[in-house]
């Protein structure tokens, strides 16, 4: 915020909403004017709390800004105990398995991406535990207790590195570097993209020239050294930040997946 406050040569103060996945943040959003000087932080939770039917904030009421993040979902298994050493025998697996999926939470993203993948992998849906945290699920991975786990890069780095976790299908539409023989989903046939992503919008009535001036102003605070090494750290490189248009376009393509699995799954009342 620092960086975006210099560039865009003005006082910016941080509103913290908490609740209701969102819900109170999108709220709070609504009530605000369409003038330009409110932006929202929109991720996944955002999304998902939409698909659910819990907020009345609809898409068009958003302008997309500027990505901040973007930490694709990954499959990963336990290096020493899982049959699959690779991409191909994994998917093989889990088409003939019914596995254990780890996920954090019940009718969360991570859930509703072993739905997806399994769906549209044409694979047996995995029996599916719950636990509070990506760290906690990592564990357990490494314990023994599940099959699979659905975990970010940064949430198993230290057990990738040590050998513990195996990586082996990336839900992006790119290799990862770090994990370069983890396969992603697009490339074995199956279309399922899913990340934790963190982004900027501000209201759909606000003029191009303002929208413009925002944008350019959030891309050059995320180019900056200290941004960039931030993303580093975290397994992740320049591609996060996008702008408007390719940032819009992923939260259309991840309100249309959300929504109609969340229907399919009962998860919407």
């Amino acid at each position: 915020m620092l960086r975006a406050r210099r560039v865009l040569k003005t006082d910016m103060v941080v509103v913290n909403k908490r609740g209701g996945n969102g819900a109170l943040a999108m709220q709070y959003f609504s009530s605000r004017p369409s003038d330009g000087y409110t932006i929202m932080t929109f991720t996944n939770g955002h999304a998902l709390t939409m698909a659910l039917g819990k907020s009345k904030l609809k898409l068009e009421d958003m302008r997309p800004i500027a990505r901040g993040t973007n930490d694709p979902q990954i499959l990963m298994v336990n290096c020493k105990k899982s049959p699959y050493k690779n991409s191909d025998e994994f998917l093989a697996g889990v088409r003939s398995t019914k596995l254990k999926f780890g996920t954090t939470n019940i009718g969360g993203l991570d859930h509703i991406t072993a739905y997806i993948f399994a769906k549209r992998a044409e694979a047996m849906q995995p029996a599916i535990v719950p636990f509070k945290g990506g760290g906690e699920l990592a564990t357990q991975l490494v314990a023994g207790s599940i099959d699979v786990g659905v975990l970010n890069l940064s949430e198993a780095s230290a057990q990738i590195e040590a050998g513990d976790i195996c990586p082996m299908v990336v839900l992006a539409a790119d290799r990862m570097a770090p994990i370069p023989d983890a396969k992603t989903a697009k490339e074995m046939g199956v279309p399922v993209e899913f990340a934790t992503v963190r982004g900027f919008v501000t209201h759909s009535g606000v003029s191009d020239a303002n929208a413009a001036y925002l944008e350019d102003g959030l891309l050059k605070a995320m180019d900056h050294s200290v941004y960039q090494a931030y993303l580093g750290a975290s397994g992740l490189d320049k591609t996060s930040v996008l702008g408007a248009e390719a940032w819009g376009a992923q939260m259309k393509q991840l309100l249309s997946d959300l929504i109609p699995a969340a229907k399919e799954m009962g998860l919407v009342k």
